[in-house]
C-alpha cells in the first residue's frame, strides 16, 4: 500500500529529493553479569533477550558513575539506556530514589506505561507514579511518601516540588539518578531556564546529603555534549553509535506545483498535505500530520472531516490546551489504530511509541533541523517501511531546503543555544532559589561567579525581599516567586475558556495569557477539536473567557502595530553603504484590532479594532542602517522605493484637471465629492515606476477615487521595496543558520527608523526578555547569511519575487526581486571589503 502511494503519479511528479534508508541488523550485547534476576527475567518475559550495544554502553558507563548522554536515532531504545540501570540499583537498594523529567505529558504517560510493563511481574514491585497537573489531589500526599521512580515535567518540579521540598524529604533523601529526557528541547529560554531549575534541584538534594547521577537523552544536534555539560555544570560522556535495527525508511520532498509561473506561487502545503492526507486515509495507512500552529490544526481537522464524512469519527487533533481526558483518549486511539489520521503540534514529536504508524507529513518546515528529525521518526519505530515527507511551503526557509537536502539528511549542523546567566531568567531563579533555602554568603549557584550571586542577593535584600541575619539571607516577601516565572518565557497566568451548556458552565480549555490577547479576543473564533467557537468576552481581571459555540464560515487574524526604541549600542561595524549595530532596543506590540475572513478563498469581509495594553519587550537586537550614499546609488538606477513621493511642482494643478475631467466624482464607484466626502488622485501604473515624474503624471494615467475606493487600488498594486524584500528574506533564512526557531527572532523594516535617527533600517531582534544570544550571532554571521539569502534569491525561478523569496506582492501587484539584490549585493560588498 505504501509503494503504492508514494508511486503515484500526482504525488511522485512533485517529489523534488527522495532518500532511502535500507534497513538494518541489530549489533547486539549481552546482558550485564550482575543486573538483578528478577529483572532480566521480566525482560526475558517481553521478548527482550540481549541488549542493543548502545544500552550495554550506557549501563557500563552508569556503573561507573559516569553522566551519559545518549544520542541515537528514533526509536533506537533510548528508554531502555536509562531505565535497566535505574530499576537495578532501586531493586537492590530499597532506600534510592530516581526523578525522570520529560517535556511532555504525552511522553511522560507513555513511559510510565513502559516501566509499569516492566515491573508488573516483579515483587516487591516498587512505585512507579506520574506528578504532573493531571495528579489528582487526592493522590498527592501518597506519592510524595511511597514514589520510588518519580515521572514528571520541569514546570511541575518548578512549582510542585522544589518549593516544597520539605514534605518531598523522603524521596529527595534517596535520589540517586535524575533522567532528562529529550534534552535538546531544552534550547534558547527554556534550555536556559532548565539549566537554572538544575541548579536548584543539585542545591536542594546538597541539602539532604544528595549528589545524583545524571542520563540525559537527545536527538541528533551538532552539540550534544556541550548542551548536556552546560545544562548539569558537569562532565558528561556521549553516545552516539547506534546498534538498533531499522526497517527501511523513505524521506521524501514534496515539493507543491506552481501555479503562477511569473509570480512563483505555489499550491500551498495546506492545501498538499490535505490531499495527501485524504489519499493516506483512503490507503488505509495510519498518518501523523504534524502541523506548526495550534489554530491551523484545528482548521485542518474541521476541513478534513467535513471532506471525509465516512472517515470522519477516526480524524483527530492534538495539541495543548486539551484537557487531560482527552489527550489520553487520542493517545489510546493511536495505539489501538482507531485514529487513523492525527493533525497535531510538535506536542506529539517527542511522543509516544506508536507502532503501527506507518506516515508522516510534514506541513512546512517545523523551525529546527532536529524537530524534522523527530518528527520524520514519529513513523516506522518498528522494522516496518515508513515513510516521511517534508511538504515545503512558499516560505523562503522551506524552499531553500527543498533545494538543499544535505542539511536536513546529513551531518545536523545545529547547535542549541543556551544562556542561564541571562539577568531576567537568573534572578528569577535566585528567587525561587532563595524561598526554597536561605542562601550562605559566598556560597556558589551552579557555575555562576559567587560575587555575581552576592550582587544579586544584595539587590534582593534593596528590595525588601530578603533579610539578613548570620550571614545568610532569608526570603520574608509574602508572594510565592515560583508561580510567577514561566519556563518558558509565558505569563505563569492562564485563561479559562468557558461555554454555557444546559445554564451550567463547562470548561473548554485554557490558553496562557499572552496568547489570549490575539486568540481570544472578543470576536475571535477560536477553534477546538474541528469546532469553531465564537468569543462574546475576554475578561482579563477574571482570567476567563466566555466562549459560544458557532459554526461559521469565516475565522479571524490578529492585526498587530510593533515599535522601537533604542536603548543602547553595544557594537557596529561601519562601512561605506550601511552600518551595522548590535545593542538593546524595546518592542512595544499591540494587537489593535482583527479581520474576518472566509475559509477558503481567505477574502476579508471586515476589519474590527480593538482596545487592548500594548505588550513590551526589552531585548536585544542587530540591526542595519541604510546610509545616504546607499540610497544615492540606487536611486540612480531607479531601485529605491522607500522615500515619500515627490509629485512635481505642478502636482496641485494636475490634481484639478483630473477632478474636473471626472466630473468631481469616484470613477469606481461613481460617489460624488459633493457628498462630503474627499477625492483622491490614484496613480493607475505606480509613481514610483518612472524615472521622470513628467511621464507618472500625464493625465491617462489618473483617475479620481474616493478614499476607499483608493484603498483598495492602492492595496491591489503594491509595490516591494528592496528593504521589505531584503527583510521578508533574512527573517525567514536567518534561523536557520543561527539555529533557532523562525519565532524565536523578529524583524522589521522602516524608512525613518527610530534605531537610526530617523534613517532607513532593517532589524532582526531576539523575541526573548534581554535577548539570548541570536540576533548577537546574526551580528557575526553576516556576511554569510547575507551570501545565502542572495542565492536564494537568484535561484528562485520566480520573475519578480514571490513568497518563495523576497515576499509575494499583492494581486497585479509589482515584486522586490531585482531592488533587493541590489540593497543586498551592496551590503555584501561593503562587509566583505
Amino acid at each position: 500500500m505504501l509503494s503504492g502511494w508514494i508511486s503515484n503519479h500526482e504525488i511522485s511528479e512533485n517529489i523534488t529529493f527522495w532518500n532511502t534508508t535500507p534497513a538494518r541488523q541489530a549489533d547486539f550485547s549481552d546482558w550485564p553479569d550482575e543486573i538483578h534476576t528478577s529483572l532480566k527475567r521480566s525482560l526475558s518475559s517481553m521478548g527482550i533477550n540481549r541488549l542493543f550495544s548502545h544500552q550495554r554502553l550506557a549501563w557500563d558507563l552508569i556503573k561507573h558513575g559516569k553522566n551519559p548522554v545518549i544520542a541515537t536515532g528514533t526509536a533506537s531504545g533510548k528508554t531502555l539506556c536509562y531505565n535497566l540501570p535505574v530499576l537495578d540499583q532501586i531493586l537492590t537498594d530499597p532506600n534510592l530514589t530516581a526523578l525522570y523529567l520529560f517535556p511532555t505529558k504525552a511522553l511522560t504517560n507513555d513511559q510510565k506505561e513502559e516501566l509499569l510493563q516492566i515491573c508488573s511481574p516483579i515483587r516487591p514491585q516498587p512505585t512507579i507514579s506520574v506528578y504532573d497537573g493531571d495528579t489528582p489531589s487526592a493522590n498527592r500526599k501518597e506519592i510524595r511518601e511511597r514514589a520510588r521512580i518519580l515521572l514528571t515535567n520541569p514546570d511541575m518540579l518548578h512549582t510542585g516540588i522544589l518549593p516544597h521540598h520539605t514534605i518531598w524529604a523522603h524521596f529527595l533523601a534517596g535520589l540517586q539518578f535524575v533522567v532528562i529526557d529529550e534534552m535538546h528541547t531544552y534550547r534558547g529560554v527554556f534550555g536556559s531556564h532548565i539549566c537554572n531549575l538544575i541548579r536548584r534541584l543539585k542545591r536542594i538534594a546538597a541539602f539532604y546529603g544528595r549528589f545524583p547521577q545524571f542520563i540525559l537523552t537527545s536527538a541528533t544536534i551538532g552539540n550534544p555534549t556541550e548542551l548536556a555539560e552546560k545544562l548539569i555544570e558537569e562532565p558528561v560522556e556521549i553516545i552516539e553509535q547506534d546498534g538498533s535495527w531499522k526497517g527501511k525508511k523513505n524521506f521524501i520532498i514534496y515539493n507543491p506545483p506552481v501555479v503562477d509561473a511569473n509570480l512563483g506561487i505555489r499550491k500551498s502545503s495546506y492545501s498538499q498535505c490535505m490531499e495527501l492526507g485524504e489519499k493516506l486515509l483512503h490507503s488505509n495507512i495510519q498518518t501523523i500530520v504534524f502541523i506548526r500552529s495550534r489554530k491551523t490544526v484545528e482548521q485542518f481537522v474541521r476541513e478534513l472531516r467535513l471532506r471525509q464524512t465516512t472517515w470522519q469519527d477516526t480524524i483527530r487533533g492534538y495539541r495543548s490546551g486539551y484537557l487531560a481526558n482527552d489527550r489520553r483518549e487520542i493517545e489510546g486511539d493511536l495505539r489501538s489504530g482507531q485514529a487513523r489520521l492525527v493533525a497535531a503540534t510538535n506536542a506529539l514529536e517527542l511522543g509516544i511509541d506508536i507502532g503501527g504508524l506507518t506516515a508522516v507529513l510534514m506541513m512546512g518546515y517545523p523551525g529546527t533541523i532536529a524537530a524534522t528529525r523527530q518528527q520524520a521518526g514519529r513513523a516506522g519505530r518498528k522494522e516496518s517501511t515508513s515513510v516521511a515527507a517534508f511538504v515545503a511551503s512558499a516560505s523562503p526557509i522551506d524552499q531553500f531546503l527543498a533545494r538543499h537536502p544535505d542539511f536536513l539528511v546529513g551531518h545536523s549542523p545545529e547547535c542549541a543555544l543556551i544562556d542561564p546567566n541571562n539577568f531576567l531568567i537568573l534572578l528569577g531563579h535566585i528567587r525561587c532559589a532563595t524561598f526554597e533555602l536561605p542562601f550562605r554568603n559566598g556560597e556558589k549557584f551552579g557555575n555562576l561567579d559567587p560575587e555575581l550571586l552576592n550582587e544579586f542577593l544584595q539587590y534582593l535584600y534593596q528590595e525588601g525581599l530578603l533579610v539578613i541575619n548570620k550571614d545568610r539571607y532569608f526570603w520574608i516577601a509574602d508572594q510565592y516567586p515560583a508561580s510567577t516565572l514561566s519556563l518558558r518565557n509565558a505569563s505563569a497566568d492562564v485563561i479559562a475558556l468557558q461555554t454555557i451548556e444546559n445554564g451550567r458552565a463547562r470548561l473548554v480549555g485554557e490558553v496562557d495569557l499572552s496568547s489570549a490577547y490575539w486568540m481570544v479576543h472578543p470576536g475571535a473564533v477560536y477553534l477546538h477539536e474541528g469546532e469553531s467557537y465564537e468569543v462574546e468576552e475576554l475578561n482579563l481581571q477574571e482570567k476567563t473567557a466566555r466562549i459560544q459555540n458557532r459554526l461559521t464560515d469565516f475565522y479571524t487574524e490578529p492585526i498587530r502595530s510593533t515599535t522601537f526604541t533604542k536603548i543602547s549600542e553595544v557594537e557596529q561595524q561601519n562601512s561605506q553603504f550601511h552600518d551595522l549595530f548590535f545593542g538593546e532596543i524595546l518592542v512595544t506590540s499591540q494587537v489593535v484590532g482583527f479581520r474576518r475572513l472566509l475559509w477558503g478563498s481567505r477574502q476579508v469581509l471586515d476589519e474590527s479594532p480593538l482596545d487592548l495594553p500594548p505588550f513590551d519587550l526589552r531585548t536585544t537586537a542587530c540591526w542595519w542602517v541604510i546610509l545616504p550614499e546607499a540610497i544615492s546609488k540606487l536611486e540612480k538606477q531607479n531601485l529605491w522605493r522607500n522615500s515619500s513621493n515627490n509629485y512635481g511642482p505642478r502636482w496641485d494643478r494636475i490634481r484639478q484637471l483630473v477632478f474636473q475631467r471626472d466630473h468631481y466624482q469616484c470613477k469606481s464607484c461613481g460617489m460624488p465629492k459633493s457628498n462630503g466626502v474627499s477625492l483622491h488622485v490614484h496613480h493607475i501604473r505606480p509613481f514610483r515606476l518612472f524615472a521622470d515624474p513628467f511621464e507618472a503624471n500625464q493625465l491617462e494615467n489618473l483617475v479620481s477615487l474616493c478614499p476607499g475606493c483608493h484603498q483598495r487600488a492602492e492595496t491591489s498594486v503594491l509595490v516591494r521595496s528592496g528593504m521589505a524584500g531584503l527583510t521578508y528574506t533574512l527573517q525567514q533564512i536567518a534561523p536557520l543558520f543561527v539555529m533557532c526557531d523562525p519565532l524565536d527572532l523578529g524583524a522589521a523594516s522602516d524608512a525613518q527608523s527610530s534605531l537610526a535617527d530617523k534613517q532607513p533600517a532593517i532589524v532582526i531582534y531576539d523575541q526573548v526578555p534581554a535577548g539570548i544570544g541570536l540576533s548577537r550571532k546574526i551580528f557575526d554571521l553576516a556576511s554569510d547569511i547575507l551570501t545565502h539569502a542572495v542565492e536564494l534569491i537568484n535561484t528562485c525561478p520566480c520573475l519578480d519575487g514571490c513568497p518563495s523569496c523576497v515576499g509575494p506582492a499583492s494581486e497585479n501587484g509589482l515584486g522586490a526581486k531585482v531592488e533587493t539584490l541590489a540593497l543586498v549585493d551592496s551590503f555584501r560588498f561593503t562587509l566583505e571589503g
